[in-house]
Parts: structure tokens; sequence; C-alpha cells
């Protein structure tokens, strides 16, 4: 985090660890914000990877499973990087300014990202570097944003994954409960803009702001969970992650047959869980059946919700939903109870079953 920056959000009242915001002085009042009402969230503790060069463009298609010919400086998308295997080492937000690709990725796997992308460069012309300082990344999202964000910078992206480029600030619509933005731009103009905002929104920290991620049903991959899920068993081929026309990359051929011949048995979905204590990602799930010593899936990511217990994404095996009852850690663990995500109808449908 730039010093002026973090300074910027001291000022306003900011309690910041380890480079990330952790609350504003009131998380209760955050959490129950979050459905209701327009929030602002500093969104340091996701990095950015810069990708440039004459072969840029080339040399992201051979590793990403979203079609990268589509990210323009007006529309961004979702994607993700798999092992030869088809597991998932990480997943980004795919978004162009200035010529050149940038990788929205969560802060603790970017060095690694970056270590294993270089692997694969070669004798392409191309670049990839660290670009988490060169600009600051707030989110705004609530039900009544929209209007508000537009007052401040002119124009908005109109639809999920559209861009829009204005005085110097890239301003990127992500899916969420409620519309929901990013917007980017170098520190003295975004001070500004924080500012503007901050007058009919409520600032947030980081664990809210990823409380929206798992209501609205998308994945994220961290150290824990990285090289453990086949991009559909998050749901992936469900929030527009994959194109499976685009040809090959790494790990395709494992993604693709599973989407063309195989039946898929796992898939993720919203759970609720009645615990005081953060489950980590990759925890193992059971069931209450104590004969059944098998694990049956794997947490995804937890957040607090408004009740003080724990809201969870959950990749699970299909044939235990509504069956058993699951708990975490153990057959005697944390009950968990599964929830409908916000694109239920398609993950019920026979074409996710694909």
């Amino acid at each position: 985090m730039k010093t002026e920056w973090e300074k910027f959000l001291e000022k306003a009242g900011a309690v910041i660890e380890n480079g990330s915001v952790v609350t504003f002085g009131n998380p209760e009042r955050e959490l129950r914000v979050v459905n209701t009402g327009n929030i602002l969230s500093d969104l340091s503790h996701i990095g950015l990877i810069a990708v440039y060069g004459k072969d840029a463009k080339e040399f992201l298609q051979g590793q990403f499973t979203n079609d990268i010919n589509q990210v323009t400086e007006t529309h961004s998308q979702l994607s993700s990087m798999c092992n030869p295997k088809g597991r998932m080492l990480a997943i980004f937000r795919v978004f162009m300014r200035s010529n050149t690709y940038y990788l929205r990725i969560p802060h603790e796997i970017l060095e690694d990202t970056l270590k294993k992308l270089r692997m694969y460069v070669l004798r392409s012309e191309v670049t990839l570097e660290d670009a988490t300082d060169t600009f600051v990344r707030i989110g705004l999202s609530g039900p009544n944003c929209e209007s508000q964000l537009k007052d401040v910078i002119g124009q908005i992206p109109e639809a999920v994954d559209d861009v829009v480029q204005t005085d110097n600030l890239t301003a990127l619509r992500i899916p969420g409960i409620n519309p929901r933005f990013v917007i980017i731009g170098e520190s003295d103009a975004m001070q500004k803009v924080w500012g503007k905002l901050d007058v009919h929104a409520a600032p947030i920290g980081s664990d809210v702001w990823a409380l929206i991620n798992v209501l609205a049903g998308i994945p994220t991959i961290y150290k824990e969970t990285m090289d453990m899920f086949v991009p559909q068993m998050v749901n992936f081929d469900l929030i527009n992650g994959i194109n499976f026309k685009k040809g090959c990359y790494t790990g395709q051929e494992i993604v693709a047959r599973m989407h063309y011949l195989g039946k898929l048995k796992q898939r993720m979905y919203l759970a609720h869980a009645v615990t005081n204590e953060a489950p980590p990602p990759g925890t193992s799930l059971y069931t209450r059946d104590t004969s059944n010593k098998q694990s049956i899936g794997n947490i995804v990511d937890s957040r607090p919700s408004t009740d003080g217990n724990y809201n969870l994404l959950v990749v699970l095996k299909t044939d235990n939903i509504g069956k058993h009852e699951i708990c975490i850690g153990s057959s005697d663990g944390a009950k968990i109870e599964i929830r409908e995500l916000p694109y239920s109808d398609a993950l019920n449908s026979p074409e996710a079953e694909k």
C-alpha cells in the first residue's frame, strides 16, 4: 500500500494491518449494511499483475481458461490459470488499461502466480511484473451506488464485465448482490473520488468486501486451495470464467473432457455455519454419518455473517446434498446449512451436470 494512500485511509478512520484495511472502527455496523446500504472499500489487499509486450495477448491466451481476445479497454473478464492436470492455480479478473493487461489477484498468491507464469514465457516478447503499487484500487457496492458513481466520474459501466475509462480512471463493473464496481487510478485522483463517494457510502473492511464475493458465489483461490479444484467444481462454467471454444491452454484437455464427456460429481454451494471461528480455505468437510470417514468436499472461502457466525462457499459431492448433515473438519464438527446461490437455477440445470 502506497504511503500517501495509507495515511489518507488512516485519517479517514481505517484500521490497517499488513497492508489491508481490517475495519473502519465499527465491524458490526459494516456487516449490517452489506446487503442494504452503499458501501465503500479499499482494495489494497487485492494485487495487480501487469502484462505487456508484443506477444502479451498470445501469451495469455495460451495460459488462461477464458478467451483473452475478448478483453478490451471496455470489457473485462473473469478467468483462471490451471496446472497441466486442470487444477486451478489462481483466479483473477483481467482488464486492459493503456495497452497493458492487468490481473486482479489476491496479494497472498501474486508472487507464486508470477513465478509460474514466467515459466511459460520462453521466447515470447512479454513482460510480467508486480504492479500492485502502481495504482490505488477501491470498491463500491450498493442498491443506489450507480447514480452516486455516475455523479462522481461522469459515466459508469452499465453491465457486468463492462469497463469505462475516464479522467485517468478505470471503472470495472463486477458481479455482486447489488450493483458493484472497482475503480482504479493514481493516488491523488483516487483520494478525491473516495472523498466524494464517502458522503453517501459506509466505509468497510476487506472481510466485508470478500463477503460479497461469497454471497454472490464468486470463488477465490488462496494458498491453501491452489491445485485443489478443477474450474467447473467452483462453478466457473456458470459465471463466465471458461470459454470452451477458445483453443488450447495449460490444463485445457482435462477441463474440456469434463465438460464434453464427464459428469461432474462436485459443485460449489453457498452455506452457513454456526461457529465463532473462521474455517480456513481447504478445510475438509464430512457427513455426520460416523461410518463414512472420507471427506466429501472442501471449503473454498468463509466470511463473517451478521449473526456472528460464518457464510461459506463449499465444494461438495453433489450426491450428498439434501441427504446427510454436513460438518466442518470431522464428523462431529460444526454443521453447515446449504443456502441458495444467485445462480441456483443454472446450478440445478441438466447442463450444469455435464
